[in-house]
């Protein structure tokens, strides 16, 4: 265990593989994060079950990929470990079909605390419930893996029946490979509240409006579109990789100095902070898990709209064009 942070970072000499190699790994679902898993536990000699139905369009993909196929409640009656990654919003309907499977010393794993945060599902008594969540998409799961390497993850201990649960879970993070980058520990709670603000705040929500509100104001001043989208848009990349690479310092240390004088004085005023206390007081308070959730027992009708808006902003019509013309468009 790593001691330089604020809270404890664990890493492959901390994991002791014994805690899962005897076990059997129910993986529900087969999106980004599922194929990985269920391939980076098998490589790494531990026994997998992937939990889809019958009619599946994954079913054939898995099978494909070496691994045993269930329906779920048979997948769940087999494992000692069932791990939910399916979509969060057809989790609750998921668990409520293969509860009965769950018996007592079991481990109920998440990879987002969602559900279990906001009381949409309720693991039974006698079942460790944990989380292990890799801090990448599937497919770099997956890639990182197979070159003997891995990708940063959290773990979190909700409920913990056996005395075991966060030795099985470490295990679990250095079988897909995480525990080779470091495993950070935290809580459901913590981890749920930091994610839905980051998203909607930082990465997605404040992104996205901060490069149209950009390009918005550049192109009713008069200034040719195409200007406006390399200037807002194409050109964060480069911002966001240097910062990626080596902090806000490598980036500012990167650009020209009239870049970080304009930046550090003007920056400043485009942000409102009373915004962000908002959308983390209804992250908190669990007013944003609400809506979310009964937006989707409503079939969705304003994230339509609101997709629909984003999809016909002028800012998409002019990227399309000019992405042809980039050399990189036809890479993979």
């Amino acid at each position: 265990m790593t001691d330089d942070f604020t809270v404890p970072v664990y890493d492959d000499g901390d994991a002791d593989a014994s805690y899962i190699e005897d076990k059997t790994v129910a993986i529900l679902g087969y999106g980004s994060q599922g194929h990985a898993q269920a391939q980076n536990l098998a490589d790494s000699g531990v026994d997998v079950v992937v939990g889809l139905r019958e009619d599946s369009a994954s079913r054939d993909e898995a099978e494909a990929d070496g691994l045993r196929v269930a329906v779920p409640d048979d997948a769940v009656a087999e494992a000692d470990i069932t791990v939910m990654l399916v979509p969060d919003t057809v989790q609750p309907a998921v668990f409520e079909a293969v509860e009965d499977g769950l018996e007592e010393g079991d481990t109920l794993q998440f990879a987002h605390g969602f559900n279990v945060h906001y009381g949409q599902i309720e693991p039974p008594e006698g079942v460790d419930v944990t989380m292990v969540a890799p801090k990448s998409p599937g497919h770099l799961v997956r890639r990182t893996y197979k070159r003997g390497e891995g990708t940063p993850g959290l773990i979190a201990i909700e409920q913990d029946a056996t005395g075991e649960t966060k030795e099985e879970a470490l295990a679990y993070a250095q079988a897909i490979g995480c525990a080779r980058a470091g495993v950070i520990e935290t809580t459901f709670q913590e981890e749920v509240e930091t994610d839905l603000f980051g998203e909607q705040a930082v990465l997605c929500g404040g992104v996205t409006e901060m490069v149209k509100a950009g390009f918005e104001t550049l192109v009713d001043a008069g200034y040719a579109p195409e200007m406006a989208y390399f200037e807002c848009l194409n050109e964060l990349k480069l911002i966001v990789d240097l910062m990626y690479e080596g902090g806000n310092m490598e980036m500012w240390n990167s650009v020209s100095d009239t870049a970080e004088y304009g930046g550090l004085t003007r920056g400043e005023e485009i942000i409102d902070r009373d915004g962000f206390d908002e959308i983390l007081e209804g992250v908190q308070n669990g007013e944003f898990a609400r809506e979310w959730i009964n937006e989707n027992q409503a079939h969705r009708p304003a994230y339509k709209q609101y997709r629909d808006a984003e999809a016909n902003h002028q800012i998409e019509e002019v990227g399309g064009r000019l992405r042809e013309l980039f050399a990189w468009a036809d890479e993979e």
